[in-house]
């Protein structure tokens, strides 16, 4: 079920208004209800997002809908960030509520290619990456993703 939201709420959610192109990422992919697109603090390579369109806080809230969407696209990124760029494995990570380390209320699924030897670091010790090196990796991507 949703959570109704005031449209101040919406309006504060970076993950909202970059679903209404208020905010400018690079998209990877994007249907009526998801969006994915590369994380400026990128893990890895290839690092990307995945988000429902509308504002929806956790799991928890998600219809059954919403998720079998949302995680249909997560594994269409996944499948090709594997094929873009070989990794030994692949981290889906979601997390829900501040003991969870979920920063922004919006849910959102982490799709990063992983790699032997490399260990993940937090996001404050990652450096945003320019937008020329984001935007090549996506034009890569984006002609690679499965519908």
């Amino acid at each position: 079920m949703k959570k109704e939201i005031s449209d101040t709420e919406e309006q504060r959610c970076i993950f909202c208004q970059i679903a209404v192109k208020k905010v400018s990422v690079h998209i990877i992919y994007e249907n009526k209800n998801t969006m994915a697109f590369l994380d400026n603090r990128p893990a890895e390579q290839g690092h990307t997002l995945v988000i429902p369109k509308n504002h929806i806080e956790t799991i928890y809230d998600l219809s059954e809908d919403d998720i079998s969407c949302l995680f249909t696209i997560v594994r269409n990124i996944a499948v090709t960030l594997k094929n873009a760029f070989n990794p030994d494995g692949m981290s889906i990570i979601q997390r829900n509520g501040i003991a969870a380390d979920q920063h922004i209320f919006h849910v959102h699924v982490h799709v990063i290619p992983r790699f032997t030897g490399r260990h993940l670091r937090r996001m404050e010790e990652i450096p945003e990456a320019s937008s020329e090196e984001l935007e090549t990796i996506a034009t890569r991507l984006r002609n690679k993703t499965p519908a």
